[in-house]
């Protein structure tokens, strides 16, 4: 590694205490440090915009929980620079490292001994009057919901042209795999491989209790439009709201580009999920009497 960029949750006490850590031992190993504008109060490095890093660094980390992440990881989107989270949230799901190992793991990826996963995102266009009115990106999942008004939503969906369903309900979720055990499986989504390369549509509390979540091949361009307001809508992208949403209003989404996380040698994404997830059980088959 050759510039180590360094990221923090943005006014968290913590978070900028541990990155000071993390810092004075990067020093230590003589790297060439580059830091964002969170920590631009608490050390004299280099601060560049977090639009500039990919091309600066090459390796990004991160401190805080998976919304840090998100956070940085929508600047990387199409960069081959690896990002390393570092837990300091509470599930960490896309932050596995915990902040116990910071060291360890630090010193095993800078050795050239981690484990590369792309992660693809999400690019969605809000639509107007036949008038592009906002566009950004989602490693986790485009959101469509009700805003502050207490009533469902209506809307229908399209699928490659092709129409899919009408339905009220609270909102609708579109997420990545890296996103299907975050809101997506809150609203009762699968969880889906980071290996697949899929979309999941889990509608949010809808109205008709047939309308279940559907998996759909990444490669379709997916179209939702509103059919009925009461009062603005929201669209979300990774829990950030972008645009306020009107009767029909358009919203377009497009498998992008990807994102590059690396993680420890020997990670088992099973083993993440019982740990995160609690999940229980024997792992031994047992032998009928």
């Amino acid at each position: 590694m050759k510039t180590i960029g360094v990221s923090s949750k943005p006014d968290d006490a913590r978070a900028a205490t541990v990155a000071v850590e993390l810092i004075d031992w990067l020093k230590q190993q003589d790297e060439s440090i580059c830091i964002d504008a969170s920590l631009r109060n608490v050390c004299d490095e280099k601060c560049i915009p977090l639009d500039d890093m990919p091309k600066a660094v090459d390796l990004m980390l991160v401190l805080g929980g998976d919304g840090s992440l998100l956070n940085v990881g929508r600047h990387f989107i199409g960069s081959d620079t690896p990002i390393l989270g570092i837990n300091l949230g509470r599930l960490g799901f896309l932050t596995e490292t915990p902040v116990d190992d910071m060291f360890k793991a630090v010193a095993t990826v800078l050795s050239g001994k981690g484990e590369v996963v792309r992660h693809f995102s999400l690019h969605a266009e809000g639509w107007r009057d036949g008038e592009m009115l906002i566009s950004g990106h989602a490693m986790n999942d485009v959101v469509l919901q009700r805003n502050r008004h207490p009533r469902m939503i209506e809307f229908e969906m399209h699928v490659a042209g092709h129409f899919v369903f009408r339905v009220r309900a609270d909102g609708l979720v579109l997420s990545t795999p890296a996103g299907s055990t975050a809101y997506a499986l809150s609203a009762g989504g699968p969880i889906v491989h980071p290996g697949l390369d899929a979309i999941t549509v889990a509608p949010v509390c809808p109205h008709i209790l047939s309308n279940r979540p559907i998996v759909l091949p990444a490669s379709e361009t997916i179209s939702l439009r509103l059919t009925e307001v009461p009062a603005p809508g929201a669209l979300n992208l990774d829990g950030q709201m972008i645009l306020d949403l009107q009767q029909g209003d358009e919203i377009r989404i497009n498998k992008s580009g990807a994102i590059s996380l690396i993680y420890l040698p020997g990670r088992n994404y099973y083993k993440v999920l019982r740990n995160k997830l609690h999940w229980t059980g024997r792992s031994e088959i047992s032998t009928p009497c």
